[in-house]
């Protein structure tokens, strides 16, 4: 015999209790007794809790279900957005005062009633046609610590599915990350205090969701996609699962439009395509964030909405992130997703899919969206906690078996989506901080082996002064010059090989005093490439000034020995001249992308031009 609760909102005379219990023993195959307890809040009708499920027909029930799919945007006929609201209010409330006004036509439903036209219509249809039982999985906490719950029963969990637990007026949520033969391990996201051993849980049938859409821009939300930045409630149209399959096959297409970052070394070196994956790695403290930060600065104007996810970061450090795109009046395309290193770990473990789903609706939405990852080292020493903290056995460094489809099924989602499924593209920019330039360690092995190439930071090039400090030696893009327009490719072409050829030469310079003339013209020639290639924070270079620089360097526009504090002032002041004197160059190096004959002879008279204003000499006296 199976005991459970039945809960009804007024009592049940014994021969409908009866009729209830033999039903149930139909419907599980044996005896069933059930205890009968009067529950004002399900409003009406009853609610069965029995054998880890519960069957819910209570009107509240039904309430709720009308809620959630309001604010999952899956009723299209409910009005403007504030009549919606107004309408989730009321749900939320469980007024059922109202809904019994509305549904018997009587007309003092009170203060809560104000409702438009099509909302009562909405909201009676609803009432009336919800008369499915909902079937939800039930249980009971066992135990509950460091920010997990065991919970008894709960016999249809699914894997990830969330979980409500305590009382329906203010609930704890939790995530479904274990399933044991007669228990489920729940982590807590939300209201840990107010879970205890005797705790109800209810299963949800759903993952957990965040709101989506341009209602997200501008705005700094945690990892469950609630506002943190101060400034009111967020007024989403729709909501997406943190967790979702990536794109097919079918689905995509390759990748063949740059996403430029606006930093010299990396459009010419390691170019980035959008719909690409590409890790940016380096020691800690070697520019890795700056350079994420100026490749969403450079996104102004190109229609690339941005999302960056800080994981595990000083709260102060992601405020000046913040800052940073408020003074470069970035914030417009930007969505700031946190948490920081004061967050759980389960917040840091769901921060990068809250992300990657906000990115993902535009994506599918046949915009472009950039999503950076900062950073994936962090995600993993926080799944890591979670993991041991349920008990999971520990591999290689402590870490789950499951690390690798931990960050497998985050980045898979990035994608250039083909024409017949939106044209749209999501490029990821995950971040990973090495130990003393280990890249074969466990979790830089997992990422690079996921990713489309790496921009790798080198520390001694760092040191040396060399902003950014990339590696081209170590450094790749698998996607390479489809990912460049006609014009970068044709001045960019032999710049790897000519900075590897100097690196390389410059090693065996130390042990040598005495050097040729070609030897010596190949020195200085790469040390002026090194010195143009660098780059300060928070100023991203056109695609005509990127282009004009390497044009010059390549084609010795600019001696080879040239003063390095010339070549500076060059770099400072030729951008200005470019954008005022030479309009339709900058037009057809940038949105055109070509480089003819015609726009070679006018990159000649800029460079001329500009060695003329500065009163620069090239020739018998040289600067």
């Amino acid at each position: 015999m199976q005991i459970g609760k039945l809960l009804t909102a007024l009592p049940l005379d014994d021969d409908t209790l009866r009729d209830t219990e033999r039903h149930f023993a139909t419907l599980l195959g044996e005896d069933v007794q059930l205890a009968q307890r009067i529950a004002p809040t399900l409003l009406g009708s009853i609610r069965v809790e029995i054998g880890g499920q519960v069957y819910d027909d209570s009107l509240r029930g039904h309430l709720r279900k009308l809620r959630a799919a309001l604010l999952a945007g899956k009723l299209t006929d409910a009005g403007t957005p504030m009549d919606k609201e107004h309408l989730a209010k009321l749900l939320t409330a469980g007024l059922v005062h109202a809904a019994d006004a509305l549904q018997a036509d009587v007309p003092d439903a009170g203060e809560h009633a104000n409702l438009s036209s099509p909302l009562e219509t909405l909201l009676r249809k609803e009432l009336s046609q919800a008369r499915r039982t909902t079937v939800r999985g039930a249980g009971e906490v066992l135990r509950v610590g460091d920010g997990i719950a065991t919970v008894s029963g709960m016999a249809p969990c699914r894997y990830g599915e969330l979980v409500e637990l305590g009382e329906e007026e203010a609930p704890a949520f939790g995530i479904a990350m274990s399933l044991n033969p007669d228990s489920v391990d729940v982590v807590l996201i939300s209201n840990e205090n107010g879970v205890g051993v005797g705790t109800t849980a209810l299963g949800t049938g759903r993952v957990l969701s965040v709101p989506v859409g341009d209602a997200m821009l501008g705005r700094a939300v945690n990892a469950m996609g609630q506002p943190i930045d101060g400034l009111g409630p967020i007024r989403a149209e729709k909501a997406r699962p943190v967790e979702a399959p990536a794109p097919t096959i079918i689905d995509r297409q390759p990748v063949t439009r740059p996403l430029e970052t606006g930093i010299l070394s990396i459009d010419a070196t390691v170019p980035i395509g959008r719909g690409q994956r590409e890790l940016i790695i380096g020691d800690r403290q070697t520019g890795k964030t700056s350079i994420a930060v100026d490749t969403v600065l450079n996104q102004r104007g190109k229609g690339v909405l941005c999302v960056y996810v800080a994981i595990g970061q000083k709260v102060s450090t992601v405020a000046q992130v913040i800052e940073t795109f408020r003074k470069a009046d970035a914030l417009s395309y930007v969505t700031v997703v946190c948490a920081t290193a004061s967050d759980s770990a389960t917040m840091q473990y769901l921060a990068p899919y809250c992300g990657c789903a906000i990115a993902e609706e535009f994506m599918y939405a046949g915009r472009d969206a950039l999503v950076i990852y900062d950073d994936l080292s962090k995600h993993a020493v926080a799944y890591r906690a979670m993991s041991l903290l349920l008990r999971r056995p520990p591999g290689r460094e402590a870490y789950p078996g499951d690390v690798f489809y931990l960050h497998a099924r985050l980045l898979e989602r990035a994608a250039q989506l083909s024409k017949e499924s939106g044209g749209g593209s999501m490029t990821a920019l995950p971040i990973i901080e090495t130990q003393t330039g280990d890249i074969s360690a466990y979790i830089p092995t997992n990422v690079i082996s996921i990713t489309d190439g790496q921009i790798f930071l080198d520390n001694d090039l760092f040191r040396a002064g060399t902003r950014p400090a990339l590696n081209v030696g170590l450094s790749v893009s698998r996607v390479g010059g489809a990912a460049q327009t006609q014009a970068m490719r044709k001045v960019a072409g032999q710049l790897r090989l000519e900075l590897a050829q100097y690196r390389e030469l410059l090693v065996f310079s130390q042990f040598s005093s005495d050097m040729d003339k070609t030897t010596q013209d190949m020195l200085n020639y790469g040390q002026r490439l090194t010195e143009m290639l660098k780059q300060p924070n928070n100023a991203p270079l056109t695609t005509a000034s990127q282009v004009c620089f390497l044009y010059t360097m390549s084609r010795g526009l600019i001696p080879h020995d040239i003063p390095l504090d010339v070549l500076r002032r060059f770099k400072r002041e030729f951008p200005a001249v470019l954008a005022e004197q030479y309009p339709d160059l900058v037009l057809s190096l940038g949105e055109r992308a070509q480089l003819g004959e015609e726009n070679e002879a006018w990159i000649h008279l800029a460079v001329r031009t500009w060695l003329a204003q500065a009163g620069i000499i090239i020739g018998d006296e040289r600067a």
